[in-house]
């Protein structure tokens, strides 16, 4: 895989109770990604790798539906998201503040 598409995969960080919840609980720690609509396993799993130097164990990915909203009578919906959640290898950790 080209280093330039694995360095458009990763979009930003996930911070919610659930993410933060999975990040600090366990064994074996796991990180939520926000990732680009048409990214795969392998190519989440090569970006972390390079990005942050760290081991990766697994990659699972969900489509996550964007809500439909309305103000008044016009009707909108918020963008679909496509959510990455990355376990790392026994001993890894990942540190936002280091990325090369």
């Amino acid at each position: 895989m080209k280093a330039e598409r694995l360095l458009q995969v990763i979009l930003a960080p996930v911070i919610t109770e659930k993410a933060t919840f999975i990040a600090e609980s366990g064994a074996k720690p796991q990180i939520a990604l926000r990732v680009a609509p048409d990214a795969t396993k392998p190519e989440v799993k090569a970006a972390v790798e390079m990005l942050f130097k760290v081991e990766v164990d697994s990659v699972s990915v969900l489509n996550r539906k964007g809500k439909v909203k309305r103000s008044g009578r016009f009707v909108g919906r918020r963008r679909a998201n496509r959510i990455a959640y990355v376990s790392l290898k026994k001993g890894q950790e990942l540190d936002f503040s280091e990325v090369n």
